[in-house]
Parts: C-alpha cells; sequence; structure tokens
C-alpha cells in the first residue's frame, strides 16, 4: 500500500491505467446496452421498462460502491497517514454521487408505470436520498478542508460515519415492509433470469471500469493542483 506513496510512482502507474480503464469500460458499456436494449426479450411481468434494470443497477452498485472507498481511504487515511488517501477520497466522492443520482432518477421512472407513482418513501429509496446529501456534505467539507487549510482528518472522520448508511441500503428492503423487491442476487444463488443476468454483469463490469478510470483521472487532476498550489507558495516566499 505504501508502495506508492510517491506521487511519482503513483503518476507513472494511473497515466497508463486511466485510459485503459475508460476505453475497456465504455466498451464493455456500450456492449451491455446493446445487449439489453435489442437482444434481452421483454419481462413477463415489467414488460420493455426491465430495460432500465441495465443502468439503474450498475449505478446503485456504483453509488454505494463510491461511499466504500471514500470510507476504506478515509480509514487507510486515519490510521496509517497515507499521503494520496484524501486525494482519494475527493476523487471517488463526485463520481459517486453522479452514479446515486442516476440511480435515483432511473429508480424513479422505473416507479412509475411499476408502482404507479414517481416517488414513495421507501425504505431503499430514502435511504438512497440520505446517501446523495451525505456525498453533498462530503464534498464541500473536504472542498472547506482543502480551501481553509483544515486537517483531512475533519471529512475521514465524516466518512467513516457516513459509511453506515450503506449496510442500512442493502439491508432495507429485508428490515422494512417495501414496494422495492427484495435482493435478487445473493450469496450464491439468483433470481435474475440467465437471459437477464449476463448483460447485466457486463453493465456492472463496464460501469464499475468507468468509476475506476475517472477516480484515477481526478485524484491526477487534484496532484496537479496542489503541485501547482506548491509552486506557488515556494515562489512566493522566493519573492518575498
Amino acid at each position: 500500500m505504501h508502495g506508492f506513496a510517491n506521487p511519482k510512482r503513483f503518476l507513472s502507474l494511473a497515466r497508463w491505467l486511466t485510459p485503459a480503464l475508460l476505453g475497456s469500460g465504455v466498451v464493455l458499456t456500450a456492449l451491455a446496452l446493446l445487449w439489453g436494449l435489442f437482444y434481452v426479450p421483454p419481462d413477463r411481468l415489467m414488460g420493455e421498462t426491465v430495460r432500465i434494470l441495465f443502468i439503474h443497477v450498475p449505478s446503485a452498485w456504483l453509488g454505494m460502491g463510491g461511499w466504500a472507498a471514500i470510507a476504506i481511504s478515509s480509514l487507510v487515511l486515519l490510521v496509517w497517514k497515507h499521503p494520496l488517501a484524501a486525494i482519494a477520497a475527493r476523487a471517488a466522492a463526485v463520481p459517486g454521487m453522479v452514479f446515486t443520482a442516476i440511480c435515483l432518477a432511473t429508480g424513479s421512472i422505473w416507479g412509475r408505470p411499476t408502482w404507479g407513482t414517481w416517488w414513495v418513501w421507501d425504505g431503499r429509496l430514502t435511504s438512497m436520498l440520505v446517501l446523495l446529501f451525505l456525498y453533498a456534505g462530503y464534498i464541500a467539507l473536504a472542498q472547506a478542508a482543502s480551501r481553509d487549510g483544515a486537517s483531512a482528518r475533519i471529512p475521514a472522520i465524516f466518512g467513516l460515519v457516513g459509511a453506515i448508511n450503506i449496510p442500512i441500503i442493502n439491508r432495507s428492503v429485508v428490515w422494512w415492509n417495501s414496494l422495492h423487491q427484495p435482493p435478487s442476487i445473493t450469496m450464491g444463488k439468483s433470481a435474475i433470469d440467465p437471459a437477464f443476468l449476463w448483460p447485466l454483469g457486463v453493465a456492472v463490469l463496464g460501469f464499475s471500469l468507468i468509476f475506476g478510470g475517472v477516480v484515477l483521472a481526478r485524484m491526477r487532476a487534484l496532484l496537479a493542483e496542489f503541485q501547482a498550489e506548491a509552486r506557488m507558495r515556494r515562489r512566493a516566499l522566493e519573492a518575498a
């Protein structure tokens, strides 16, 4: 883990890994969406609306995965004081928030013909909305800490506390009487027909690769920003 604490070493890896992740992710996502939109048969109960599955489920997965990345990076920062951990957490926040918003939007669109309403204060929907607000709070807190020169430990603690919401999202359809369907994929078994499961798996992989590429690209941009600020401060001190 500490082998990539040196920014130069990290950048040498990220420089070729970023386009590799983005390129392969775009190809797999396009393949999965074409497969799901044009070759998968309509569902017996939901009809053509089932095709939202191939965007909604990967977005939900990455909305939760993005906060898991923030929590892990925050733990690494607080325990091991890894110099890139805070940057990794900040880099994962924006794409995680975007995927959470996509999940909520596609879920609302899917809910209209399925449930007869755009929104219900269901356990799963409400906890995902809370996650969106947590992302907004974390981004604002991390930006304020960076701008004011405050300790990165403050947003890191917030990132760890906010992780409590992830198991709540995951188990909400089990703990509460919910309009949302129960888990379709559990350990060792799946309730999804293979005709839908295979393109869904490709979609999840494709979206995940895009997410990873975006996080690396944002880490590179944040490092470049910090290095530029450090050079400006050094020149200001030399001029003084």
